[in-house]
């Protein structure tokens, strides 16, 4: 049996990236997946590839009602919902006073307000299966190591660790069988990474040297990579993890 053999994992960002990763790994492992993404034609391809274990809903991370639609639509399909993963999420450049107000609202409401609805949707239904259950939220190394060129972005991600805490300690003190956990990583070779890389700021080659040289292994990550944390934190190997920040990132977040 796979560590994720009964598990149904609720993926937000599941057509692409780090979510399409995960999705594979958790049907490798031998759960179930919902591909909760607004690229729903991606999504629903992807989930023909998975086969019988994976479907895919419409889901606006921004809508709290398109949130329960996604949750509802886990339990209708797969018979329960044990697994959260707040994947979605967006990075655009700008500092407090040059970044735009649109920026600011549309990154909050993406990266932090997204992964609340998620979490305020899915924990009823996850505390009601009386099954170890597990929310994997991902943040970034910028929550651990603020950057100065990405205002928004380093807030909501931080922002999004005191969450994902205070999740891991409610639901601790009230004997509710849900972890909370947070993988932070690094540059990850993904569709974001790729739009910004070839958005014309700079060359392609040295774009991609300047990522790599803000990690000490002086190189960017892989998708699979960053799924292997946290299809861990998912399953019942992690059982005494909560409210933790696992690091995926080279060691971008301790370098000097």
């Amino acid at each position: 049996m796979g560590k994720m053999t009964g598990k149904v994992a609720l993926i937000s960002g599941g057509a692409e990236g780090i979510g399409a990763a995960t999705a594979k790994l958790i049907i490798a492992e031998g759960g179930s997946v919902m591909l909760g993404d607004l690229q729903i034609d991606k999504a629903n391809g992807l989930a023909a590839q998975l086969g019988t274990q994976a479907a895919a809903v419409l889901l606006d991370v921004r809508d709290r009602d398109a949130w329960e639609a996604a949750v509802a639509a886990t339990v209708e399909r797969f018979g329960k919902l044990t697994v959260l993963c707040n994947i979605a999420g967006i990075s655009e450049p700008g500092n407090v006073v040059d970044g735009t107000l649109d920026v600011w609202e549309r990154t909050i409401d993406i990266n932090l307000n997204g992964p609340y609805y998620g979490c305020r949707a899915a924990l009823p239904v996850m505390e009601a299966s009386g099954e170890p259950c597990s929310i994997v939220n991902i943040g970034s190394m910028i929550a651990l190591r603020a950057a100065a060129f990405v205002a928004a972005y380093s807030a909501s991600k931080a922002g999004l660790v005191g969450l994902t805490r205070s999740i891991a300690l409610d639901c601790a003190a009230r004997g509710v069988p849900v972890r909370a956990n947070m993988v932070h990583p690094g540059a990850i070779r993904t569709p974001m990474y790729d739009r910004y890389k070839y958005s014309g700021a700079d060359t392609p080659e040295n774009i991609e040297s300047n990522f790599a040289a803000t990690h000490p292994m002086n190189r960017i990550g892989e998708p699979e990579e960053v799924a292997r944390a946290v299809v861990f934190l998912a399953s019942d190997e992690a059982s005494f993890t909560t409210g933790c920040d696992f690091t995926v990132d080279g060691g971008g977040s301790i370098r000097s």
